[in-house]
This record gives structure tokens, C-alpha cells and sequence, in this order.
């Protein structure tokens, strides 16, 4: 079976060759800027959830995210200074501390910490895929998807472990009016 991500962007790399370079809407540059920032400030997010926790696992994940997170804000810092788009002013990095010198009280549980990491990579993917379907230009919209498509394998892993350790948050379940009760 062929995977739909690999075609769509497949079929946007091969169109990208003939595409003129007109410059970016504004929508683009908002695309583009709301992205970066939001790597920025997940970036020190992940810092401050290395600082606190002691868990092997969630420190992995964190890794990986921050890995991710820095390639990703790479790839758009450079294509925006090359389209000439002011960069967004973030947040300062966190310097690394001792987890068990933080104060029970600010320390943020394994819990909350994936939670949010969650969270943060939802509204990622969320952003990618609305902004890789509002951009005119096929290299914008082939940045996104392939950014959405990174954001998503992440989060498989990450909900993976999460249900492993009874992390994720789930709504109320639906029984619809009429529907036989289940035992």
C-alpha cells in the first residue's frame, strides 16, 4: 500500500522544480512565524522537564523531542532569513540543573510533563497540516507536511508510552441514546 504522506510530498517535490518564486503571502509569513516560535518555547519547555524529572523513559522522550524540536527551528530559521521574514523573539534557553534540587512545589510530575509535551506536539502537527493546506507555494506546503509528517511518528511513540504508563488523558466516553450497554 503506498503511504499518502510520502506521495503527497512526492508529488509537491516534483512540482517545486517549475514553480515560479513568488513571494510569500501573508499568510505564509504568519505560518512560518507561529511555527518557529512554537518550536522555540516547546524547545524550553522540554528544558524545563529534563531539569525536573529523574525518569529514564521521560528524559528519552524529551531527548528526542528537543532533537527534533532544534532541527526543525533550524530548517525554518534558514528558509525564513533566506525569504527575508524577521525572526520571533522567544524565551531564554534553561540552563541544565540538578532534578532533585528543584522544590516540590515548582517540580512538574513525570505526568504533567508528557502531558504538556503532548500537548505542545499536537498543536504542532495541528499548525502544520492547516498551513500546508493555506500556502500557495508548493515548498512552503512541502516544509509543513514534512514537518507534520516528523511531528506525527513522534507522537505515535509518545502515546505509546504514555497509555504504557497510565498518562493520557481521556474525555468522558460517548454512548450515544439507544445504544446497548456494554459489560
Amino acid at each position: 500500500m503506498t503511504n499518502i504522506f510520502a506521495s503527497i510530498k512526492d508529488y509537491l517535490q516534483m512540482k517545486l522544480d517549475d514553480e515560479p518564486k513568488n513571494p510569500l503571502h501573508v499568510g505564509e509569513v504568519m505560518s512560518l512565524w507561529m511555527y518557529l516560535a512554537l518550536m522555540d518555547e516547546a524547545t524550553v519547555y522540554i528544558q524545563i522537564g529534563l531539569n525536573t524529572t529523574n525518569d529514564d523513559v521521560v528524559h528519552k522522550m524529551l531527548t528526542d523531542s528537543l532533537k527534533q524540536c532544534d532541527e526543525q527551528g533550524k530548517r525554518f530559521r534558514e528558509f525564513m532569513k533566506t525569504e527575508g521574514v524577521h525572526l520571533p523573539s522567544t524565551s531564554e534557553q534553561r540552563p541544565n540543573s540538578d532534578s532533585n534540587a528543584v522544590p516540590l512545589g515548582v517540580k512538574l510530575t513525570d505526568d504533567e510533563i508528557m502531558n504538556g509535551l503532548s500537548m505542545k506536539t499536537m498543536a504542532a502537527v495541528m499548525h502544520c497540516a492547516v498551513s500546508a493546506s493555506q500556502s500557495i507555494r508548493n515548498d512552503i506546503s512541502l516544509l509543513f507536511t514534512q514537518t507534520m509528517i516528523e511531528k506525527m511518528k513522534f507522537g505515535v511513540e509518545l502515546k505509546d508510552v504514555m497509555r504504557k504508563r497510565g498518562w493520557i488523558k481521556v474525555p468522558p466516553y460517548y454512548y450515544p441514546p439507544g445504544m446497548p450497554k456494554q459489560q
